[in-house]
């Protein structure tokens, strides 16, 4: 019988609109000061966030639109230093504090710590990406609330492979039927289903088109009491906003 012990949190997309307004902004940034003529539009930005990675984009970028394009390194590691560079310049946009939490996202970890219930990151963004967005919009201890944050290079493969969620849950020794996944995308819904897990999915304007067939719940996001979701799919009763009220609900569904 299933019992919530855990919730596992995606982070861009997810915890915060992330993509648009700072990650694609940062890579812009980092390109122009790299003397590159690259200008990743919103349009362009989201179709190469169907590669998981932000070095893995720029490899992709290059392949594609500037094959004749020949770095002074060695591919990887000329896109690994790019993209450190535009790490910096994401994490001097997040500081400026203009990337609020998605609605809901700060209740429920709220309400989960007061619970009891176990929180954990996994995501494929950069470590120190992950830990400037949680210091800045939850408060500079924020990072300890959760027991594991698998981000980056953890894993060898990255989303949609589902090495990441492996790696959470044994690290922190959890059954599949007692945690939750947080998702915004199919990449992280297809990572999470293929490790066995239940995942509700918050809808952004870079996914709302994705497949998500399967999930237990798809909304727009997680919502407020004063600020009511909008459900794609899923059985929520009465709940008008995300809670581990609802969390439960739907995990116990999966047992009838």
């Amino acid at each position: 019988m299933s019992s919530l012990q855990a919730l596992i949190f995606d982070v861009d997309g997810t915890i915060a609109d992330t993509e648009r307004d700072a990650h694609r902004v940062a890579f812009n940034r980092a390109f122009a000061a790299a003397g590159l003529a690259w200008e990743w539009s919103e349009e362009l930005y989201g179709s190469l966030l169907q590669v998981a990675g932000g070095k893995e984009r720029i490899q992709l970028y290059r392949n594609t639109a500037y094959p004749e394009f020949q770095p002074t390194e060695e591919i990887t590691t000329w896109a690994a230093t790019l993209h450190q560079a535009k790490t910096k310049h994401y994490r001097e946009l997040i500081a400026e504090g203009n990337i609020p939490l998605r609605p809901g996202v700060k209740r429920l970890m709220q309400e989960a710590r007061q619970a009891g219930i176990r929180l954990a990151i996994a995501t494929t963004s950069a470590p120190d990406n992950v830990l400037a967005l949680l210091e800045t919009t939850l408060g500079v201890d924020s990072p300890t609330w959760f027991e594991v944050i698998a981000a980056g290079d953890i894993v060898p493969a990255k989303k949609p492979a589902p090495d990441v969620y492996h790696h959470v849950l044994q690290a922190m020794d959890l059954t599949l039927a007692d945690c939750l996944v947080l998702e915004d995308s199919e990449a992280g819904w297809t990572a999470a289903r293929q490790a066995g897990l239940h995942a509700v999915i918050t809808m952004n304007g870079y996914t709302q088109t994705h497949d998500f067939t399967g999930a237990l719940l798809v909304v727009d996001h997680l919502g407020e009491p004063d600020r009511p979701f909008q459900v794609q799919s899923g059985d929520v009763g009465n709940a008008t906003y995300f809670d581990l009220a609802l969390a439960r609900q739907l995990l116990a569904s999966c047992e009838r």
